[in-house]
């Protein structure tokens, strides 16, 4: 799953691709804001660590896990 982080003052956005799944992301995130200085952390799927401050996390994007389809996919 692809995980996009906007961080303030930064005009690029941090693209983490994660094993975790959108409910442990959420969780993950929600406990890091609910902490005072809270640092929202995520692994991604080679087992590096991004770490961001919530105080500057500008907004984090969580997409969907999705089914990739095999083959042409359309119908005649």
């Amino acid at each position: 799953m692809e995980v996009k982080i906007g961080v303030r003052s930064v005009h690029r956005e941090i693209i983490v691709e994660t094993d975790l799944s959108t409910d442990e992301v959420e969780q993950e995130l929600r406990n890091s804001l609910a902490a005072d200085r809270g640092v929202f952390s995520i692994t991604d799927i080679k087992g590096r660590r991004v770490f961001v401050p919530v105080s500057s996390l500008g907004f984090v994007e969580i997409g969907e896990d999705e089914t990739r389809t095999v083959g042409f996919g359309g119908t005649l």
